[in-house]
Order: structure tokens, then C-alpha cells, then sequence
């Protein structure tokens, strides 16, 4: 999530400031770690493959999949201390600790630790998933109190918190990685028991307040809030996964009928929180569905909170992996088709990034998005052909297949959101849980 901007005007605004010291000096890669990647599993059981739809042969596909996950993984560091001229997001702190780095701000966040995690599980490599999880659960897990088990939203690049407030998107993910990685690899021991891990982080977000903390999810709405502890009277639809919550059904039975709940309140939201006209959402929401507005924003004003902005652009995908794993409802059909109508109506390949909902962008000054069509967005955009019956949707899939894999600056938030792109349109984002390993 882009928390830079959108904590100005939260509680949670000064430490989002803190000024983080260098990236740590990395250690050499295990021996075999500079070798390309392998290629990535078949599409799992009757997943959507859009890029077969529009042509593309698994041999391409997976060289496409294997050239942004060596870059963005294992590609160049780049130049200290910002390390904006480089390539890779991923730094290997020691033998088996890693963190994934937000380039821009120069921090860690647990969003970009669950993404990484996830696409990690999605694409088999262990010794990445463990160097993560290994960072994230000794730096950015709770150990104490009543958030315990919940994560800190974001370090510096030693593993120090910067600030203790916990962002529902990045616990949902990480939960989710463990969950898939039990599944897929078994569970070990201590801090490889993963299936042991998911099921404690998943029991504290409905039960935090027994031990005197705030729940992750809002008791009336079963929708996650925005930042626990502080933050909980609104939420963010792009933190509705209702795909996972599934799977968090089976890895938190007790709490089973919760996430029954959280599924279809979920749906209910990204069914809700987009405009009737345009399909934009805003990046944040009530319980209710209706944009979230600060004291003092009107609803013409280009705040970050009630527009499509960064964290709006996840709604597309999320609404969409729930159509890939849970079969495509009517919905979401029309939700992806009113999408796509939109940014037809801009340019497929050269529509900006930051819009008013009626589909106004954003003045240029608030649109300064590098690239300005964004790839983070492109990325969502094409998860749209998973639903979509548009003559047009293949459009949004080439856009995509011909975007170059995020390096520099922006990398981090475009990169993930790039990759996991990949993934959701090949069909080989799966659901070990559900549909194993194929």
C-alpha cells in the first residue's frame, strides 16, 4: 500500500516521515542463488489463462515469468544509499534473512513482505520464502500485547520498527503465503511450522480484543479495518481478499464461520466501493461502501482517500483472483467489463494513473506518477480479461505483455504488483490448498 501519502492526515502520519538509515551491506547469496530461475509450474486445476487466450505459448509465458522474477529478485542492487538505480527489490541480509525493500521511502513494509512471500510459494523458491519469513517474524511481528501476533507496518532496512501500527493488507498476505506454504511444502519446525504461524496470526485478527487489543476486522461489517489500533472506523477495499479468505477458512477452522462471513462481505464491498459509471474505486472506503473522506475533504478535491490512486488499483485483482479461484460470477463480469469500457475510453496503452472517480484524472500536479501509465496499474488492469466478456479485453492483456518489468526508483509497489500481474494471467497463481500442485 502507498502509506506515504495517505499518512499525512492519519495518526499514524509522523513516523511514516522517520528518516530510515542505509540499506544493511549484503551478504553473498547462497551458492546456486545467482543461477536463473526455474521455470514456473503449469497453470494449476481450470485456472483462467488470459495469456493463452490471446496466444501466448507456456514456453514464452514462463520466460517472461523467469526473467521478472530474476530481476526484480536477484537482479542488480543498485548504488548506495538509495539504491533507485537499480533493479532488484530483494536484498539477502545474511544466509537466511532477506527483506524486500520499498525503494522509494527506503524502508521495508509488511505489504511488500507478503507479496514477496506469496510470489515466492506461487513460484517454489524456498530459500526466499524462508529468508522473508525469517525477517518478518524475528523484526515486524508483535511479540507482546494486545496485538500480538499482528505486524508492525514498517522497518528500516536493519529490521528496526519505525512504526509499530499494524496495515491489515500486509498481515492478510503474509497469512496467506504461510497458509499456501504449508500446503505446498508441509510444515517443519519452530519457525518453519508455517501452517502453526498462519493459524495464530488468523486467530488474532478476530480475537486480538480478548487480550485487551483491537480486532483486524470490524465486528458489524466483517470488513478489515484500516490500521489497527488506532485506525478502525473505516476500511480499504483493495484490503478485501476474499479469495483468501477461503483458505483462511481451512488454516483458522475455529474460526470458520468468521471468514464465511468475511468472504461474502468482502465480494459485497468490491461489488460496492467502485463507481456505477466508471468502475474506479477509491482507495478508501466505509463500512458502507461509500468513500471515506478526512475531516475537511469534499468529495471534488483530489485526496488521496476517495480517489483512484495506488492502493484503488488493487480492487481490479482482487475481485478478479476471487473470480479465477472461486469461478466468475455475474459481477464481477460486469465490474471488469464497465473497467475496461473506461479505460478504453483513455487509451488503452497510454491512460494515466491517478483519477477522480467519475473518470476525471487528476490534475497534472497530482499525476505525477513515474511512469505516468503506471505498470503497477497495467498489471491490475489486465487481470480484468479473467471476468470480462469485452470484445476488447485482449487489449489490456498485450498492454501488459508488452510492459517492461519495473526497475529504478519506482520499482518496489510497481514491481510486486507486476509480478503478481503475471501470475494472476497465466493462471499459475494458485490455491495449494485447494487445488495442490499440478
Amino acid at each position: 500500500m502507498n502509506r506515504t501519502r495517505k499518512l499525512t492526515v492519519a495518526l499514524l502520519a509522523a513516523a511514516a516521515l522517520v528518516a530510515t538509515a542505509p540499506a544493511t551491506a549484503l551478504a553473498s547469496p547462497p551458492a546456486g542463488h545467482s543461477k536463473p530461475a526455474p521455470p514456473p509450474a503449469p497453470p494449476g486445476k481450470n485456472l483462467p489463462d488470459v495469456f493463452a487466450r490471446a496466444g501466448h505459448s507456456p514456453r514464452a509465458v514462463d520466460a517472461k515469468i523467469r526473467s521478472a522474477w530474476q530481476q526484480l529478485f536477484h537482479g542488480a542492487p543498485g548504488t548506495a544509499p538509495t539504491y533507485a538505480d537499480g533493479q532488484s527489490i530483494y536484498y539477502q541480509m545474511s544466509p537466511d534473512m532477506a527483506y524486500v525493500e520499498d525503494i522509494g521511502n527506503q524502508d521495508v513494509r509488511s505489504e511488500g513482505m507478503g507479496y514477496a512471500m506469496m510470489i515466492a510459494v506461487q513460484l517454489g523458491h524456498k530459500h526466499e520464502f524462508d529468508s522473508l519469513w525469517n525477517f518478518a517474524q524475528t523484526n515486524m511481528q508483535i511479540k507482546s500485547g494486545g496485538e500480538k501476533y499482528y505486524f508492525a507496518w514498517h522497518t528500516d532496512t536493519t529490521g528496526k520498527v519505525i512504526d509499530s501500527g499494524v496495515a491489515p493488507d500486509g498481515d492478510q498476505w503474509i497469512a496467506a503465503a504461510l497458509a499456501e506454504a504449508s500446503a505446498r511444502w508441509h510444515d517443519g519446525t519452530g519457525t518453519y511450522d508455517y501452517g502453526r504461524h498462519a493459524e495464530q496470526i488468523l486467530h488474532a485478527m478476530w480475537h486480538a480484543s480478548d487480550d485487551g487489543g483491537v480486532n483486524m476486522f470490524d465486528a458489524a461489517s466483517y470488513l478489515p479495518v484500516f490500521s489497527p489500533p488506532g485506525l478502525v472506523f473505516f476500511s480499504d477495499p483493495s484490503y478485501a481478499l476474499p479469495a483468501f479468505y477461503k483458505v483462511f477458512a481451512k488454516a483458522d477452522p475455529s474460526d470458520k464461520p468468521q471468514w464465511d462471513k468475511a468472504y461474502a462481505a468482502g465480494e459485497k464491498l468490491l461489488q460496492e466501493a467502485p463507481n456505477a459509471d466508471t468502475g474506479l474505486a477509491p482507495c478508501y472506503t466505509n463500512f458502507d461502501g461509500t468513500p471515506f473522506m478526512w475531516p475537511g475533504e469534499t468529495a471534488d478535491d483530489n485526496a488521496y482517500s476517495h480517489n483512484f490512486q495506488e492502493d484503488a488499483w488493487r480492487v481490479i485483482a482482487n475481485a478478479n483472483v476471487d473470480a479465477a479461484w472461486d469461478g466468475v460470477k455475474p459481477w464481477q463480469t460486469q465490474y471488469s467489463n464497465r473497467l475496461e469500457k473506461f479505460f478504453e475510453s483513455q487509451g488503452v496503452t497510454d491512460y494515466v494513473s491517478r483519477y477522480h472517480l467519475d473518470g476525471t484524472p487528476l490534475p497534472s500536479g497530482q499525476n505525477t506518477y513515474e511512469p505516468a501509465h503506471a505498470q503497477g496499474l497495467v498489471a491490475m488492469n489486465s487481470t480484468s480479461a479473467i471476468s470480462a466478456t469485452d470484445p476488447n479485453s485482449r487489449a489490456f492483456v498485450e498492454d501488459m505483455w508488452n510492459t517492461a518489468v519495473p526497475s529504478g526508483q519506482a520499482r518496489y509497489y510497481d514491481g510486486m504488483l507486476y509480478l503478481l500481474g503475471l501470475l494472476y494471467d497465466s493462471g499459475r497463481f494458485r490455491d495449494f490448498t485447494q487445488h495442490g500442485i499440478h
